[in-house]
């Protein structure tokens, strides 16, 4: 599955958990009104009912129900581009500029797509951090 869509599903159900779930709710169905404008009022509607759904496993732990509310919505994600492949960099500003920043710094942390690659040869050192690093050396 394309990280973005993984990324953003992520994000869209944990900031339907915040104080903020109005703005997330509005960034998702600003997606589909682009290539599904029939469907917003089901959309509108079912994410009223993550919303409700991610509250109540938060609230009880329930971490397994919460991963399948995230997997449905990546899924939701995944067609949506497959209906209009041009609209990967909206979903990408999207989660940019209108879902991460929704997100507490944990939260924010947890969701972050981290790829990292290094090719060192001879005496070279490589320090690859996706958070923060100290080192002391001697």
């Amino acid at each position: 599955m394309d990280p973005v869509v993984m990324t953003a599903g992520t994000a869209l159900v944990s900031a339907m958990a915040t104080d903020a779930w109005q703005q997330a709710r509005s960034s998702a169905v600003a997606l589909w009104r682009r290539v599904h404008p029939q469907r917003v009022p089901a959309i509108e509607e079912e994410l009223a009912e993550v919303r409700a759904e991610v509250l109540a496993a938060r609230e009880t732990g329930d971490t397994e129900a919460e991963a399948g509310l995230v997997a449905d919505w990546q899924r939701r994600l995944r067609r949506l581009l497959r209906d209009d492949p041009a609209l990967a960099d909206e979903l990408r500003r999207v989660l940019d500029e209108e879902l991460s920043p929704l997100l507490s710094n944990v939260e924010a942390a947890r969701i972050a797509n981290v790829e990292m690659h290094a090719r060192a040869s001879g005496s070279a050192r490589i320090y690859q951090a996706a958070g923060n690093q100290s080192i002391n050396e001697s």
